[in-house]
């Protein structure tokens, strides 16, 4: 990282962005170019969870090339400046990469969901059978990150 004053080394603050997010960019190494979407996600025990539809893009990729990178950025606001250059953000955001693995049991596949309804609400919550069997729920466990902030103070 250049400017290493904008480093968040520590795991706890890391993982407090982690929590804190609520979209995360997904990467795939793709032809002929990479492939990138924004994805609803849960964070727990150092890996992102999702879901989706269980074809597609995406679900190709994934089985073809499980290694995925991320990008989760928290946006706490534009600070204008007098000239264009004095314009900047505020923001926190962790980046990484990881493999993703695909769950596939009933009961591991409702704890994932549970991960990720976790990420954006309190509570305890029902899956039909039939919508946990026709949802993929996949897993990236992180192999390596970084995280950064700018401008964090108000």
């Amino acid at each position: 990282m250049r400017r290493n004053e904008k480093a968040v080394t520590e795991l706890p603050d890391i993982e407090a962005i982690l929590r804190a997010g609520k979209v995360c960019q997904l990467a795939f190494a793709d032809e002929p170019a990479p492939y990138i979407v924004n994805l609803n996600y849960g964070y727990h025990d150092g890996a992102l969870y999702f879901h989706s539809a269980p074809e597609g893009r995406k679900m190709e990729l994934i089985a073809g090339n499980p290694r995925a990178a991320f990008n989760i950025v928290i946006d706490l606001g534009i600070i204008e400046g007098g000239q264009a250059c004095d314009w900047s953000c505020r923001y926190r955001s962790v980046v990484g990469h990881g493999r993703i693995r695909m769950i596939v049991g009933l009961e591991e596949k409702r704890r994932g969901l549970d991960i990720i309804m976790a990420q954006y609400t309190e509570g305890k919550f029902d899956y039909a059978d039939k919508t946990v069997k026709s949802t993929a729920v996949y897993r990236l466990e992180i192999a390596a990150m970084t995280a950064k902030q700018s401008r964090t103070d108000s």
